[in-house]
């Protein structure tokens, strides 16, 4: 149909290229409901006080914990146990901020596959059909990963890192952390490692945008060794090597799958390419056939 004939009136909204005010004003409501999501779930947790502080936040402190009990379960020489701490607040708003932090955070972690749900939502009408193909079953993947990351900092990371911490000792010095450091430290143990666990996804993307390709990362192997171990380093502040390692292992394990993504992202992309030239190339002997009829 000639383009002076087309009109522009009637096309569905669909067909409708969006505007860069009507893409912010999408973005806006997208980050309204995943902000309502937060809210939701982070009042609930706010009502559940005692059982999120007692058992959740101090969980890491307490004897009990089911990481000390399954490490000495392995052998005395795997035993470890918590050097007991009093938590202390020196103001008097100090237990309600870190009431809300909490319940803030931990609406976050929980609401976070709805949350990267809205954000997917906001992203997925500009890729391509393919693209949204081969992205399928992003969301739970990415929220698998990140829980595994912070149930990992959480069960793995903090426990070790309180232990040593705690029990380090210098001179007639007493362990008495304030409210707020002990929660900042289990933040820190945990929502940054649930982040890293997304390794793999980020090789998927830039991969399939042509940044990443498999063979870079193999090469860069020795580099990224020492790039997981700076960052475990960052990740966990207590300086002992068990609990660097403890992060820096799975650390690793992630980037040799972030590679096998890579691999599997490149060998799709490069037989897409192969088909595309396929394609082009039956359409062209296609028309070559119809001019030599008509001659």
């Amino acid at each position: 149909m000639p383009l002076d004939q087309v009109d522009v009136d009637n096309i569905q909204p669909e067909e409708k290229e969006m505007t860069f005010f009507e893409h912010l004003e999408a973005l806006r409501w997208h980050i309204i409901r995943a902000f309502v999501g937060i809210t939701i779930v982070a009042v609930f947790i706010f009502f559940q006080k005692d059982f999120i502080f007692k058992t959740v936040i101090f969980g890491p402190r307490n004897p009990d914990f089911f990481t000390y009990r399954l490490f000495c379960s392995f052998g005395e020489m795997m035993c470890i146990q918590p050097t007991h701490f009093e938590v202390i607040t020196r103001d008097l708003a100090e237990k309600f901020t870190s009431h809300l932090t909490v319940s803030l955070i931990l609406g976050l972690i929980v609401a976070f596959p709805y949350v990267f749900w809205e954000f997917w939502r906001f992203v997925k009408p500009g890729l391509y059909s393919n693209e949204k193909k081969s992205a399928r079953g992003i969301v739970l993947i990415c929220s698998l990963l990140f829980v595994a990351g912070v149930l990992f900092g959480y069960y793995f990371i903090a426990p070790f890192a309180l232990s040593f911490l705690a029990g380090y000792e210098l001179a007639d010095t007493l362990a008495t952390p304030t409210l707020n450091s002990y929660i900042n430290y289990m933040i820190m143990f945990t929502l940054p490692v649930g982040i890293v666990f997304e390794m793999p996804v980020v090789s998927f993307f830039l991969t399939r945008v042509g940044i990443l390709t498999p063979r870079m990362m193999r090469t860069g192997r020795r580099y990224a060794v020492i790039i997981i171990l700076i960052v475990a380093a960052i990740l966990t502040p207590s300086p002992d090597v068990i609990s660097q390692m403890i992060l820096a292992t799975p650390l690793y394990v992630l980037y040799e799958m972030s590679i096998a993504v890579s691999a599997r992202v490149s060998k799709k992309l490069e037989k897409e390419r192969k088909l595309e030239e396929a394609e082009l190339e039956a359409r062209e002997k296609a028309i070559l056939e119809r001019q030599k009829m008509i001659e």
